[in-house]
This record gives structure tokens, sequence and C-alpha cells, in this order.
């Protein structure tokens, strides 16, 4: 059922397109982003990034969920339940009121935006410039009844002038602005649509201060994670602070939610590692499951049930989870740095 359901997915993604050339393509995108190339042949990471989630949205919401993002999690306690009590979380930290109107910064397929809606009665609007999300998170916010109160609009976070200054009563960006070509261009924009005293909430893929620039090892692994999660570079906690700053916000809270803080804690990338949760769901992220999935989507291809190329989107999506975990082992990695910022009065 879920196969199905991802097949067709995956037809009306990938509808009229050469999937193979594309993935080619957008595997080759560090080798263009070092290039001297210059004008209409320049490197945009903007549209890099565009292309990912086109490519990949439908394998993630598959293998991940409807919120494509990392959570801190709890013994007992599976992926997606994880997800809400961290979603939970967010919504506390931001103070949110009935009547506020909110931006969801790059909302992906509109997870985190749902929740928001349906239990602080608020209206959301998320800004994504990928189409294959868009829809997606068009269509789950018809089914889940919240149409009205949940809005999308395709522009780049880097560019909303179609926004008016001081739109938003607060602001949210659950991994999204870790893509930005520019952070500090990103946290600026945002900064602009959002209204005096509005608080802002992000969740940063960030370097840890184990993070060794010498180590040949930590490089790689560096290497790795910024080509298959598409980030034009990975920051540091600080180098995140001292952006939000530049760009005019006042920091009033930040933590590493990745840091182990006793025996029971459970490492965020334990569900790419081995079985944590419901087994369906979990089975597709662990090593085996995602091996398999690479089969299955080889035979549906021959098939003709899905277009021809899909296998090798899964096969780069399941190197990417190689890295995540090579990550999160070393502790140079976390997906899960939180900051709550302030846009003064």
């Amino acid at each position: 059922m879920q196969l199905a359901k991802l097949f067709k997915g995956l037809r009306a993604a990938y509808s009229g397109s050469n999937v193979a050339s594309r993935m080619r393509h957008f595997d080759g995108w560090t080798d263009r982003a070092t290039s001297d190339e210059v004008g209409v042949n320049a490197y945009d990471h903007v549209e890099t990034v565009r292309e990912y989630y086109d490519l990949c949205s439908e394998f993630m919401v598959f293998g991940w969920s409807e919120a494509l993002h990392f959570s801190p999690l709890a013994p007992g306690e599976s992926l997606e339940e994880s997800q809400i009590r961290h979603q939970r979380m967010m919504i506390g930290k931001l103070q949110l009121q009935e009547g506020m109107t909110i931006i969801d910064v790059g909302c992906g397929v509109g997870g985190p935006m749902r929740r928001v809606v349906q239990e602080a009665g608020v209206r959301v609007v998320g800004v994504n410039s990928s189409e294959v999300q868009l829809e997606m998170a068009n269509s789950l916010n018809a089914e889940a009844g919240v149409e009205r109160m949940a809005d999308c609009i395709a522009c780049s976070f880097m560019d909303m002038s179609g926004i008016e200054d001081g739109t938003f009563d607060r602001g949210y960006a659950i991994e999204s602005t870790c893509h930005a070509p520019n952070k500090e261009g990103a946290f600026a924009e945002i900064f602009r649509v959002l209204r005096p005293g509005a608080l802002f909430w992000g969740q940063e893929m960030c370097l840890t201060d184990k993070f060794d620039p010498d180590d040949v090892r930590h490089q790689t692994v560096k290497q790795h994670l910024q080509h298959g999660v598409a980030l034009n570079e990975i920051a540091t906690m600080d180098e995140v602070n001292r952006a939000l700053e530049k760009a005019g916000f006042v920091v009033e809270e930040v933590k590493d939610l990745a840091v182990e803080e006793g025996d029971s804690v459970i490492p965020w990338y334990r569900p790419m590692e081995r079985r944590h949760g419901n087994m369906g769901a979990a089975l597709s992220r662990i090593p085996l499951g995602r091996k398999a999935l690479i089969g299955a989507s080889r035979l549906a291809e021959a098939l003709g049930a899905i277009p021809k190329g899909s296998a090798d989107v899964v096969r780069f999506m399941d190197r990417t989870a190689d890295a995540y975990v090579a990550g999160g082992r070393t502790g140079i990695f976390t997906p899960l740095y939180c900051f709550l910022a302030r846009k003064p009065s």
C-alpha cells in the first residue's frame, strides 16, 4: 500500500523528465560550485537546493515522515512522536496566540505547519521554492482541513520581495536556512518580514566544537554531508549566532539539543542506523531497508511502474544517510542547534 502510494507520487513528481539525467547533473553540484563560470553559467545554489528537494521529497516523506526534520529522541518514543514533541516545544517557545500570522521559512511539505495551525490556532504562511513540495503541502493541508489557515508561497527565502515589511507576528525555520548560500542574507530577509518585537525560532545544521579542520576524516565527513544534503557550507554554532546578530536579531536562547545529557538519551541518527519506532516506517530508514528500497525501485523501473532513474535517487539518499550517521558518530555534526531570537521593538 505504502509502496503503491510512493510510486504514484514519483510518477507525478518526475512527470515528463529524464530523472537519471537530472540526478547525474545534480550529483555534480559541488564541482559546479567551485568552477570559475560567470554570467548565465554561474553556479546558483538556490537552484541546487530546489532540485534536491524536487528529486528527493517523495522518498523523504516515504522513509521519514511529513515532518522532514530531526528531533531529540526519547526511550520508547517513535520518530514521529519525537517530532510532534519537538514541534510542540517550538510552539511554546514562540508564545503563539490565536489571531497571529506566522511565517514558516522553507516549509517543506508542511508537517510542522499543520501542527502549528491545529494546536495554536494561528494562520501560517509557508515559503518554499520547490514546486514538488508545494504541491504536496497544499494537498496535505486540504486533507487535514487546514487550507484556510495555511497558505504557501512559491519563492526563495533569500528573496521574499513579494512580502511586505513587518508582515508576520512570529517566524520559524526548521532545517531550512542551513541551505542558504548566504546565512546573514537569509536572516536579514526574515528579519525584514517580521514585525517589531516578533520572535523567531530556528533549527540549524551545524559543525560542533569537536570538528577539527586539520583532521582528514572530519573533512571527508563534512564534504559528504555538504554534497548529500545540498549545503553550500556547514556553519559553526557561533557563525549562526553572529549571522543572526548582524541581521539585527537579539539572540535570547541557544542550545544544541543533540548533546547527550545522560545514558537514556538516544542519538538523533539512530533511526538511520538501526530500527527505532514502529516496524513499517522504521525499516525503510535503516541500511538494510534502504538497500531493499533500491532493489524495489530497480524492479519497478524495469516494469515501467516508475520513471527510470528513480533508483539512482534512492542510492544517492542511501549515501547521504551514511554521511549523517558518520557525522553523528564522530560528534562533529548536529542537525539540532536550536535558537530563539527576537526582532527589537
